[in-house]
């Protein structure tokens, strides 16, 4: 056994001298883990220290090796920790115990660590001696009974923290129904039922049972953590569940940590930018209010103007901020930015191009909200004014969503621009056969026009004779109000009276069509106006 051991330590020591690794060693620092291919010496889940490798002597081989020595020596009783020494050999340094050849301590070792050969071999043997001295105890009587009453007590709590976990998520439940199920219902009703009182329920019923959920596994977590750490053949197990939680929380830690810097850098940006856009806003809400006055700009602007800037200003920030964004120089984070602007390129034509649309319409002062306009064949009062589109709502109490790429390639009527300073023009035609002098016509026009609530005595209505047809003349009728949002209703009332005043003068109204003279006049005497089941006025 000792002339084999003898052999692979004569191998290991040219390899590590003379191999690859080697000239590896000479070429990067001692320090320098990317230079040395290293394995851990584990004795019941603990790590003793790492040893180095050949490719014809891996270090995990090199390690298992070592490892069961040490392991192989604690068990034998016969075995001192305290007599444990250094032999010095033409290859390095031999750790022993008593005859038996533990580990073998080379100069590329040493140089790996850093420190001399001498002060890393009296390390390891300290480490070993005590790792000899932690498996034995481990391993006694006392301890062992002792670890076993403590994992039996561990296992009583377990069992009351999990009644007691189970019991208060009874008493909460119940709780909660006695005492939030009308609560939440009566949040319901004044929300006007915004949300379902029953769903809500269930997402806290969900709740309390996640938090039921996340007890328990702690709870089981935490005792099979302490309980499997007892006991050495148990301890590896131990060890690794508790890594798997705490090694993901450590790296989460660490990353954090890194990026502190960076975050500062973020929120003092996002301070800046706040504030920068706090005080641009509060410069064209006084140009929106009149207080700051600029030639050829028209208040209307500001706010538009505002958002425009407000834009520019915060993609320009991103640009600043991206850098300092962590991940942001990651592969991952780089393929995403890559795949969202492919997506943004391919599918943002008709978004561009309503933007700037909605941009374009905001300086070209067609319209603006409140104002009742004809864009198209859709007639109706602007409510909203967006980005990429304009609502608009029609006489029939219908929402048209118009994008604003068609309105700005449409003609646009605006009935509310000169209305209420210079008055709109309502006009409606009627044909009149000949056989009525064209003054009486005139005349019962402009008497309708005078029954018209909403329509103005100043200016004045007036008449034009649009045309003289073959059978009838075309008269227009003319009349100024101020009241654009009632355009169809007064138009509807017009004509209402003009076949009242007619009827009531026995004049016929011949249009559209006139082919002949009836046998009598078709006009209506008043006092057949309401037949049922109209209704006279009172």
């Amino acid at each position: 056994m000792r002339l084999n051991s003898s052999v692979y330590f004569l191998l290991l020591t040219i390899g590590l001298m003379t191999g690859p690794a080697g000239q590896a060693q000479e070429e990067a620092p001692a320090n320098d883990e990317s230079a040395a291919v290293t394995a851990p010496v584990i004795i019941d889940g603990q790590e003793l220290f790492r040893l180095r490798g050949i490719s014809s002597y891996p270090a995990e081989v090199r390690a298992a090796t070592i490892r069961q020595r040490i392991i192989d020596a604690a068990r034998n009783r016969a075995v001192n920790p305290d007599e444990l020494h250094l032999e010095r050999s033409d290859e390095g340094i031999w750790i022993m115990a008593g005859e038996r050849q533990l580990l073998g301590v080379v100069d590329v070792d040493a140089r790996v660590e850093g420190i001399s050969l001498n002060l890393l071999a009296d390390a390891y043997k300290t480490r070993i001696a005590r790792a000899i001295e932690e498996f034995r105890e481990d391993r006694s009587r006392d301890v062992l009974l002792r670890n076993g009453l403590f994992a039996l007590v561990a296992t009583g709590v377990l069992v009351v923290a999990l009644w007691g976990v189970l019991r208060l998520y009874t008493v909460l439940h119940r709780w909660a129904e006695r005492r939030l199920h009308k609560s939440i219902k009566h949040l319901a009703d004044r929300a006007y039922n915004l949300f379902h009182a029953g769903q809500l329920w269930r997402v806290l019923a969900a709740t309390l049972r996640i938090l039921r959920l996340v007890l328990v596994v702690a709870l089981i977590y935490a005792y099979l953590n302490a309980v499997l750490g007892l006991f050495p053949w148990t301890r590896p197990l131990a060890v690794t569940l508790f890594s798997l939680v705490f090694n993901p929380l450590k790296s989460i830690g660490a990353g954090l940590l890194g990026a502190l810097p960076n975050l500062f850098f973020l929120v003092i940006l996002i301070f800046v930018v706040r504030y920068l856009l706090t005080l641009i806003r509060a410069f064209f809400t006084g140009i929106e209010q009149g207080r700051i006055r600029f030639e050829k700009f028209d208040a209307d602007w500001a706010m538009p103007t505002y958002k425009i800037i407000r834009v520019v200003v915060i993609m320009f920030s991103i640009v600043i901020a991206y850098p300092y964004i962590p991940g942001s120089s990651s592969l991952a984070f780089k393929g995403v930015s890559v795949f969202v602007g492919v997506l943004l390129s391919l599918g943002s034509s008709s978004f561009i191009a309503n933007t700037i649309a909605g941009v374009t319409m905001t300086y070209r002062g067609a319209f603006k909200e409140g104002d009742v306009v004809r864009i198209g064949d859709v007639i109706g009062r602007v409510e909203d004014i967006k980005l990429m589109v304009t609502r608009v709502r029609t006489a029939k109490n219908e929402t048209v969503i118009l994008p604003n790429s068609n309105i700005l390639n449409t003609d646009v009527v605006n009935y509310s621009t000169l209305a209420r300073t210079e008055g709109l023009v309502l006009h409606t035609t009627v044909g009149i056969g000949y056989d009525t002098p064209w003054r009486q016509v005139e005349a019962l026009l402009l008497m309708a026009a005078g029954r018209t609530e909403g329509l103005l005595d100043n200016p004045p209505p007036f008449v034009l004779q649009k045309s003289l047809g073959n059978y009838a003349a075309e008269y227009e009728l003319n009349a100024f109000c101020k009241e654009e949002r009632r355009l169809l209703a007064m138009r509807s009332q017009l004509h209402a009276n003009i076949q009242d005043v007619f009827n009531e003068h026995g004049v016929q109204i011949m249009s559209p069509t006139y082919e002949a003279d009836p046998e009598t006049p078709k006009v209506v005497p008043p006092e057949n106006w309401y037949p049922a089941p109209a209704k006279k006025p009172a």
